[in-house]
């Protein structure tokens, strides 16, 4: 929707759901998590780690934000620079919406294309739409349908058949921002139970909240970590990320002695998690019984918890997809395929992948910009 309205000329969108940006739509909670403010190329995922450099340069999170403010919908920061909208999700698909419309677009629901085919001068395709079979031509092609995550609203891997049909290399794909799991169900009696934790998974550390659930574990800090994860690896949670138990355990030693070290626990963590804990370390005695050394490992223990997931849920609630069309066969600056003229794959579809808060939709407006600019010269 963001490229059709910018790329000029006669444009038409085909979408396969009974209504546009479903996605957006159930986003954010229902308010759409629309760009973050600390947007920046290090927070994508990418086998060329450049690669999304110029589109992120050329349309930021502020011009994003400026085209909000533009259409009078008010949003807030809510946390780590994400933006969200104040009232719904459904006025920023109204907000593409009107700019599609202003625009002239064509937009068709409930329709298919099969039969693509490069022609010398574009591309040919049959549109199905609920009126019936139209042979179409077309001089540029944009595969905007971004990736696996989240079938049950009608995402597909068709964007990596469509690349592999025209010869375009596909990255291996797995799913992203997605909650782990542990086949003995081993947090399932915590279930329900968050608190703040540091995760880390193969790549960088992330402190945000971290959930026990019936599976294994999910929460903001899982969900990114997850993205950096390959399967059979360990991951280390850190259940002290900004607290110097060490300290104040020794502090309280002097004055409640005689509590049960649990009892002490409980004041820093979850008093569901510290039961668990128990049943995996030696929390027993008093808290006089446990020596600064005794006290220096356990802290370790909690600030170094290794461990490792039987896998993860899957596309089925991954927030994104990893991996895609491969970007040494795009052009960074136009997001054009470099062997097919006129052919261009953007947003999820390709293999940039952001962090959890914003940075994926970013990454939608910034490549549709990008694209919808290179055939708009065309015109």
């Amino acid at each position: 929707m963001m490229c059709a309205a910018h790329a000029g000329g006669s444009v038409l969108v085909v979408d396969h759901a009974k209504a546009p940006g479903e996605k957006i739509r159930i986003s954010g909670g229902g308010r759409c998590n629309f760009t973050n403010m600390h947007c920046t190329p290090d927070a994508f995922i990418c086998a060329n780690p450049h690669f999304a450099k110029s589109a992120l340069a050329r349309y930021t999170q502020w011009d994003f934000i400026e085209l909000v403010d533009a259409h009078g919908i008010a949003w807030h920061e809510k946390t780590l620079g994400q933006l969200f909208c104040d009232t719904s999700a459904k006025e920023i698909v109204a907000m593409l919406r009107g700019l599609m419309q202003k625009a002239g677009v064509d937009l068709r629901l409930h329709s298919t294309l099969t039969d693509i085919a490069a022609r010398d001068a574009g591309f040919s395709m049959t549109l199905h739409t609920p009126d019936g079979t139209t042979p179409i031509t077309a001089r540029n092609f944009v595969v905007a349908s971004g990736g696996k995550s989240i079938p049950k609203m009608g995402a597909t891997g068709r964007a990596y058949e469509i690349a592999a049909q025209m010869g375009i290399p596909v990255t291996d794909t797995r799913a992203g921002l997605v909650p782990f799991t542990f086949t003995d169900a081993r947090f399932a009696p915590i279930s329900g139970t968050a608190t703040p934790a540091r995760v880390t998974a193969q790549g960088p550390a992330f402190d945000e909240a971290l959930l026990f659930t019936h599976r294994g574990l999910s929460g903001p800090a899982v969900l990114q970590a997850s993205s950096y994860w390959t399967e059979g690896a360990p991951i280390t949670v850190n259940l002290l990320p900004d607290s110097d138990l060490l300290a104040k355990l020794r502090s309280q030693r002097q004055t409640y002695g005689r509590r049960n070290l649990t009892t002490e626990l409980s004041h820093h963590l979850p008093a569901r998690l510290v039961d668990h804990l128990s049943g995996i370390m030696d929390l027993g005695g008093n808290l006089a019984d446990w020596s600064d050394a005794k006290l220096g490992t356990l802290v370790d223990r909690l600030s170094h918890w290794v461990m490792t997931p039987s896998g993860t849920e899957g596309y089925r609630t991954a927030e994104v997809t990893l991996g895609g069309i491969d970007t040494d066969a795009l052009s960074s600056k136009t997001l054009e395929a470099k062997t097919r003229p006129g052919l261009y794959f953007i947003g999820e579809a390709v293999d940039v992948t952001g962090w959890l808060g914003g940075y994926n939709f970013q990454w939608a407006w910034s490549s549709a910009m990008a694209c919808a600019a290179d055939i708009a010269q065309k015109q």
